[in-house]
């Protein structure tokens, strides 16, 4: 069975810089260059824009909520939180509300590794406001 963390983490990466900056970043040959979503600058983002991001396109009709042929930030955040909820559900497999180091390591090696970092209460556990502290950083450092 394959690992979904695998799919899912790099689709929520890109719609999480999509949301925010309306750009993501594409490797090009080791490098990383920009390549602007809302080409023409209206705010939302066409099927053709989007045709020039691959995971973007491929998940065009789900993110479209009001089905309008655009994406606006307001959807690409909505569709971010719902693949960040159901990622940090698939983690937590005891349902508890909080994800264990053990439970990091069996779903989510990449997690794992950052696993104290990220543990800043050192309870042992993460909490989805731990994750989020992480991710507003990393946003910032952008």
């Amino acid at each position: 069975m394959s690992n979904p963390f695998r799919v899912l983490l790099p689709l929520a990466i890109t719609v999480a810089l999509a949301v925010f900056t309306l750009t993501a970043g594409v490797a090009t040959a080791g490098t990383v260059s920009k390549v602007k979503l809302d080409a023409d600058g209206d705010g939302r983002i066409s099927r053709t824009e989007a045709a020039n991001h691959p995971r973007i396109a491929k998940g065009f009709d789900r993110i479209d909520a009001n089905h309008d042929g655009y994406l606006s930030r307001d959807e690409l955040k909505v569709a971010k939180q719902k693949r960040a909820a159901a990622r940090f559900k698939q983690i937590d497999q005891n349902g508890d509300g909080r994800i264990s180091r053990s439970e990091a390591e069996k779903t989510a090696p990449r997690l794992a590794k950052r696993f104290d970092q990220i543990d800043t209460n050192r309870d042992g556990f993460l909490s989805k406001e731990e994750l989020k502290t992480v991710r507003a950083a990393r946003k910032s450092q952008n």
